[in-house]
C-alpha cells in the first residue's frame, strides 16, 4: 500500500477548500459561531475541519469511502487484518475486545493489575474475571506482567474461557514472552486480547518488544495518541482474523455502539497522519527515542539516590522485554515518595511527569524529545537528589507491602447494581465492596466491585491518601466513606 497517501486527510482539506455554505452541525460553523478568543487561539485551519459525518467525509459507523480506506492504511501499517479507529480512547477500543467475545456469566482470564477500563468492560458483559496474579518488584514497588506459567495453569482450570487479556508492554514498559502466551492459549482455542495502550511504538523497531500483531494475538487496543503523533482521545484497534477466533463484523457492531455518532474529524485525520509518519518514518522516530532514553537512563544511574532499570531486569518470565523509552525514576533512597518527586520537578524545574507511585516517577521519552528536553530533565534530577541528601538526616526507605488479590465473591456486575449502603472506610473490613477504588494514573484498581475488603487493602489505600496520590473511584472522593454491599440481618 502507498503509505504517503492520507485519504482521510486530504478529503477533509479539499473540503475545507470548496468552502461549502454549511447548514448543518456544528454549530460554530468554521469558527465564526464561536467565543473568539478561542477561535483565535485554535485557528481557522483546525475550526475549517472540525466537521461531521456528511456524505464525502464518509461516516465512522459505516465507513465505505475515505475512512474504510484510512482503516485499511492502518491495518497494513500494524500487520492487522483490520482496523478501527477510535475517538473515544483506548478505553473504548479495550471496552469494545471485551464486549466483542465475552456475555453474561462467559468467563475472562485477566492479570489483576489491568486498567479500569477493562473492569468496567467486564461490568458491561456480566462477565465473570478469572485473576492472574502478577509478578510483583519488591524493590521498585510495581507489578510486572503475567508469567507463561500462571497462564498455563489458569487455562488448566479454565480452559472454557472466552479470552485471554494480556497488558503489553505494562505502564512501565515491561513485556512477559506474549508469543509463548499467544501460542498457549490457542491451544485451549482460546482468543488473546492484548492491552497494547503504551506500545504504538514496538510494531516499528526490532530492538523493541514484539507488539500484539506480531506476537500473534487476536485484538490489540492501541494508544496512537500516547506516544505515535496522533491527538489525545485517538486510539486504534487492531484485530488478526487470521487464527478464525474473531468475527470483524461483530467487532463493528459493538464498536459503532459505543461510539458518539458525533465524531471528530480532527481527531480521526490526526490518526490518518499519525498512521502516514509510522508507516514511513517509524523506525526512525523509535530510533531517536532510544538514543535519548539510553543517554538519559545512563546519566541517572550516575546520581547518587536515584536509580533508572534497564536490561538488568530482564531474566524472568514476567520480564521477557522491555521498552527502553519508558524512564522509571526510583527515589525512594532519597526518602521521599515519587507523588513528592513529581511535585518538586512541577515547583521547581516546570517538568511535568507522566505519573509518579510510592516509589517512582515514570518519563516518557518519545521522537518529540530532543538534548535540550533530556539535558533540563537531568539537571533537574541532579539538583532534586542533591537537596534531598543534603538535608543531613538518616535517610529511611519507604516500604510498602502491596496487598494480595481479594476473594471475589460476587461478580462485578452484580455487586455494582447491587443493593448498598455507604459506611466508613476504617470499618469495612470484611465487607463486599460494590465501586471501585484505584490509583491514577496509571488506573489499576486496588478494589473492584465484588471484592472482599480486607484490613491490608484499609491500610494500603490510607497509606497512599496520607502521602497524597491519587486514590479515585469512590463516589467519596475523600475516601472516608465507601459503599458496600448490604448484608441481612441474621433471623432470630
Amino acid at each position: 500500500m502507498d503509505h504517503a497517501r492520507t485519504p482521510l486527510f486530504t478529503a477533509l482539506k479539499r473540503h475545507a477548500d470548496q468552502n461549502p455554505v454549511q447548514f448543518h452541525i456544528p454549530g460554530h460553523k468554521k469558527g465564526m459561531g464561536m467565543d473568539p478568543e478561542f477561535r483565535e487561539f485554535i485557528g481557522e485551519n483546525a475550526l475549517s475541519i472540525d466537521l461531521i459525518n456528511i456524505a464525502p467525509l464518509d461516516d465512522l459507523h459505516q465507513p465505505m469511502g475515505v475512512i474504510e480506506e484510512a482503516q485499511q492504511l492502518a491495518a497494513d501499517a500494524f500487520g492487522a487484518t483490520h482496523t478501527f479507529f477510535s475517538v473515544q480512547g483506548t478505553s473504548s477500543a479495550i471496552i469494545t475486545m471485551i464486549l466483542s467475545v465475552c456475555g453474561p456469566g462467559d468467563k475472562i482470564i485477566v492479570p489483576r493489575n489491568v486498567h479500569k477500563s477493562i473492569l468496567g468492560a467486564i461490568i458491561y458483559a456480566g462477565a465473570k474475571p478469572v485473576f492472574i496474579a502478577p509478578e510483583r518488584d519488591t524493590n521498585l514497588g510495581i507489578d510486572h506482567g503475567i508469567t507463561v506459567s500462571s497462564v498455563k495453569k489458569a487455562l488448566k482450570l479454565h480452559g472454557d474461557a472466552k479470552a485471554l487479556l494480556v497488558i503489553n508492554p505494562t505502564y512501565y514498559g515491561v513485556c512477559a514472552d506474549l508469543q509463548q502466551i499467544v501460542a498457549l492459549s490457542h491451544s485451549y482455542g482460546v482468543p488473546v486480547l492484548v492491552d497494547e495502550a503504551h506500545g504504538v511504538l514496538i510494531h516499528f523497531h526490532d530492538q523493541l518488544p514484539l507488539s500484539a500483531m506480531q506476537a500473534g494475538a487476536d485484538m490489540a487496543a492501541t494508544s496512537v495518541h500516547k506516544l505515535g503523533g496522533s491527538m489525545t482521545q485517538s486510539s486504534v484497534l487492531n484485530v488478526n482474523t487470521r487464527n478464525g477466533y474473531i468475527n470483524p463484523k461483530r467487532v463493528q457492531t459493538v464498536i459503532s455502539m459505543l461510539t458518539t455518532t458525533s465524531t471528530s474529524y480532527i481527531l480521526l485525520a490526526s490518526l490518518d497522519t499519525a498512521r502516514r509518519q509510522l508507516a514511513l518514518n517509524g523506525y526512525a522516530m523509535a530510533e531517536r527515542a532510544l538514543d535519548f532514553a539510553d543517554y538519559a537512563r545512563s546519566a541517572i544511574n550516575q546520581i547518587e539516590g536515584l536509580y533508572c532499570f534497564g536490561e538488568e531486569i530482564l531474566g524472568s518470565e514476567a520480564t521477557y522485554d522491555y521498552d527502553p523509552t519508558k524512564i522509571t525514576i526510583q527515589v525512594r533512597r532519597l526518602g521521599i515518595t515519587g507523588y513528592e518527586a513529581e511535585n518538586w520537578l512541577r515547583d521547581n524545574h516546570n517538568i511535568e511527569v507522566e505519573m509518579s507511585d510510592m516509589y517512582n516517577v515514570l518519563c516518557l521519552i518519545t521522537a518529540g524529545d530532543d538534548e535540550n528536553t533530556v539535558r533540563i530533565l537531568l539537571q533537574a534530577l541532579r539538583e532534586m537528589a542533591q537537596e534531598f541528601r543534603g538535608q543531613g538526616k538518616q535517610v529511611k526507605e519507604l516500604v510498602v507491602k502491596i496487598p494480595e488479590i481479594p476473594h471475589l465473591a460476587l461478580l462485578p456486575r452484580d455487586a455494582f447494581y447491587g443493593e448498598t449502603e455507604s459506611i466508613p472506610f476504617k470499618d469495612s473490613a470484611d465487607r463486599i465492596i460494590a465501586e471501585f477504588i484505584y490509583v491514577y494514573p496509571p488506573g489499576i484498581p486496588i478494589l473492584l466491585p465484588g471484592e472482599v475488603i480486607t484490613q491490608e487493602n484499609i491500610d494500603y489505600i490510607t497509606d497512599h491518601v496520607e502521602v497524597g496520590l491519587p486514590v479515585k473511584g469512590p463516589e467519596d472522593r475523600s475516601v472516608q466513606f465507601v459503599k458496600v454491599i448490604v448484608e441481612p440481618g441474621a433471623i432470630r
